[in-house]
């Protein structure tokens, strides 16, 4: 009985895996245009994501390397938020400050988290400047609507995420968890 409990659960995992984007990069588009770079740099994004979060233990979730540091569990939360962000910019909807995301658990953040950069890298790809700018970072508090250009989604939430993306692994390694050896980010798979 234990045998098939187990397999059941191996089971479970694997198909839920399978399921999420990013386990691998999607092949690259055919053509270099503007929407199919900020797409593929989503794309490099989200599989440095899923790796970095692949397997985290609840002891990885609260590692942080000083008491005055954010530990794995928020830092997820804000990278969350970042995929929010990246999202709403490419289908030009507001982000609602203050955030409120409610509470999640870590796989479902984790999911979520993934299916957002997917949907922005689907939004972006194929597109041309013109149809770049007019897509924008928008913030709404109250009644104040204050609006950023398609660049600041470059430079602010996708290198934010990456950066944080980059913490995580280093963390888990830290809290002696490391990132599957297999994972190869330059070529976008990962070997097994």
């Amino acid at each position: 009985m234990r045998f098939f409990t187990f397999l059941f659960i191996i089971t479970i995992m694997t198909t839920s895996c399978a399921q999420l984007p990013y386990h691998s990069i999607p092949d690259y588009p055919e053509d270099y245009n503007a929407g199919n770079v900020v797409s593929r740099t989503i794309d490099g994004l989200g599989y440095r994501y899923y790796w970095a979060t692949e397997g985290l233990r609840e002891a990885d979730l609260k590692y942080k390397p000083t008491p005055e540091a954010r530990d794995v569990a928020h830092t997820l939360e804000h990278i969350y938020g970042l995929s929010d962000v990246i999202l709403k910019a490419t289908e030009n909807k507001p982000n609602i400050r203050p955030a409120d995301f409610g509470e999640m658990d870590f796989e479902k953040m984790r999911e979520k988290t993934l299916k957002n950069l997917r949907r922005a890298s689907k939004n972006t790809i194929g597109k041309s400047p013109a149809e770049l700018e007019k897509m924008k970072v928008i913030f709404q508090r109250g009644d104040k609507l204050s609006e950023f250009p398609f660049w600041h989604l470059l430079n602010g939430p996708i290198a934010d995420a990456l950066w944080h993306a980059g913490q995580i692994v280093s963390f888990r390694r830290s809290s002696g968890n490391p990132i599957d050896s297999k994972v190869n980010v330059f070529m976008g798979h990962t070997k097994h």
